[in-house]
């Protein structure tokens, strides 16, 4: 019975202590979430802001633009106590704003509450206006914190827009057809054009499409763009993937163009394709021996750059490219399956940065008659620059078959493969391996270009002066543009250059060269 009642003492002993180191522990407990959950208004504190101004893209109006977020800090010791978060332009404003879950309805919050060492999460949209008028229109608001101390801060917001034709269902063209230019078209669906109709884009025009939308030639393009005023086909994303990154200098924004099987005669001058899925695909034009008198596409001055696929696609057709930038594809930068074809005065520059197994600069298939494709009956380059990341960039298949040899030719053409011994096939070419005479350093891919900016993914494919592009060009092959792709005279120096562009000298040499 003694032992019973010592255990029972022990155990009463043990349960005292225990309610005493839980009431200790509660208190504690009690007292720090106390002091985190005290509030101050001390005059001097102050919210601190992720950033003082949330700017948002120049948009298409009446589109709701994608969401940003601002973040409130409360980095003071005691919390903070907010009596209105409210936005200046109220029921009119262009943004709508989330505080931490709420919205502002009619732009006003009352009463809200930040912890020390915590913060609030704004997010923030707009949904820009119409701007009436040709010109993009720019406008602002501010979102306010009037604090219980009395201090008030203001978070500026500011975008803007341009006005577009928006096209929901896309557009069926079925007779023939000039679009507008006094604003940019929009197309959420494919933009077609059907057998015995032409579309015509006159110099300005701009098609902004949709992710999947893309342009279906059934019967004829004609694109008539300028120098000053090119004919522009893009995705509709006119806003920052990240803050160094447009998601207009990223690929796969929307299709691209397919000229379909029987459409003939379409005409590409001046013409800006990028940031498509592929570029333009030119399909079999159902004959057994192409007709180089009836081209299926003709390019002239254009660009296809920055493509999720291949640049430019010809299967069994006739064309002919002249001055015309293609690059940075993720498939063959030019793929040529079977046909005619000639290129004059062009670059094919495989530099596409996102990937390391891109496609080919240059690829060249023949097969049997009858076959998927057709023979490639011709395929002649003259003082054309094909170059890019890779040791060899330029790929044939079955261009000797069965005893037949397709009739290539490159001439004058600066080129990024092994040198080839073969006078027949490549007349006076400069491989891309090669070097001047006493250099010490070969001047190679990329290092033969004015501008490589490979963060913001921006580039310009005139030659450096030190390039062995300069005066590479044949000058005296028939048929030759006299000025390249930007309207420089080709005959202004020593010699054309090899690629669609020639070589402009900075301010500072031709201040230097003048007597």
């Amino acid at each position: 019975m003694k032992i019973e009642k010592r255990k029972r003492a022990m155990v009463n002993e043990r349960t005292k202590l225990s309610f005493f180191h839980f009431f200790i522990f509660s208190f504690f407990l009690l007292a720090a979430c106390s002091d985190y959950e005290s509030f101050s208004d001390n005059p001097d504190f102050r919210l601190a802001f992720s950033q003082d101004t949330i700017a948002f893209d120049t948009l298409i109006s009446t589109i709701p633009s994608s969401t940003k977020t601002l973040y409130a800090f409360n980095n003071n010791g005691d919390g903070m106590r907010i009596r209105t978060i409210q936005l200046e332009g109220g029921e009119t404003s262009h943004f709508r704003v989330n505080v931490d879950g709420r919205f502002l309805p009619g732009g006003l919050l009352h009463d809200f509450e930040v912890l020390r060492h915590d913060s609030l999460v704004v997010r923030i949209e707009m949904t820009p206006p119409e701007a009436g008028s040709n010109e993009p229109r720019y406008f602002e608001d501010k979102l306010h914190f009037l604090l219980e101390n009395g201090a008030k801060q203001t978070v500026v917001l500011t975008g803007g827009s341009i006005d577009a034709y928006i096209q929901k269902k896309g557009i069926i063209v079925t007779k023939d057809t000039t679009l507008l230019t006094d604003k940019p078209y929009v197309i959420y669906d494919s933009l077609a054009v059907m057998p015995g109709a032409t579309l015509t884009l006159t110099e300005g025009t701009t098609l902004m499409f949709h992710d999947k939308a893309a342009l279906h030639v059934y019967g004829r393009l004609i694109v008539q763009g300028s120098i000053e005023k090119p004919v522009v086909l893009r995705g509709d994303r006119m806003d920052h993937m990240f803050d160094n990154l447009f998601y207009d200098n990223t690929p796969s924004r929307w299709e691209g163009i397919v000229i379909h099987r029987g459409s003939f005669g379409n005409e590409l001058t001046q013409c800006d394709l990028h940031s498509s899925l592929f570029g333009i695909i030119c399909e079999d034009t159902e004959q057994t021996k192409p007709d180089e008198t009836k081209p299926s596409v003709t390019l002239d001055g254009c660009i296809l750059h920055n493509i999720g696929g291949d640049g430019l696609q010809l299967n069994n057709c006739v064309s002919k490219v002249t001055n015309t930038q293609i690059s940075n594809t993720l498939g063959h930068t030019v793929n040529i399956n079977g046909g005619s074809h000639t290129f004059i005065y062009c670059t094919v520059a495989q530099f596409y940065p996102f990937v390391g197994n891109r496609g080919d600069g240059l690829h060249l298939t023949s097969s049997e008659d009858g076959s998927d494709y057709g023979l490639l009956r011709k395929a002649h380059f003259i003082n054309c620059v094909i170059t890019g990341y890779g040791q060899d960039v330029i790929m044939g298949e079955y261009i000797v078959l069965n005893g037949y040899t397709c009739n290539y030719l490159f001439r004058h053409c600066f080129l990024n493969t092994p040198p080839v011994e073969d006078p027949e096939h490549f007349v006076e070419c400069i491989f891309d391996q090669d070097k001047k005479k006493d250099e010490d350093e070969k001047i190679v891919r990329e290092k033969n270009f004015v501008l490589f900016d490979t963060e913001n993914f921006i580039y310009d494919f005139t030659p450096k002066d030190s390039s062995m592009i300069r005066s590479l060009a044949d000058k005296n092959y028939e048929d030759l543009p006299l000025v390249d792709r930007k309207g420089v005279n080709r005959l202004a120096d020593d010699g054309p250059d090899a690629g669609c562009y020639e070589y402009v000298a900075p301010p500072e040499e031709e201040e230097e060269a003048k007597p």
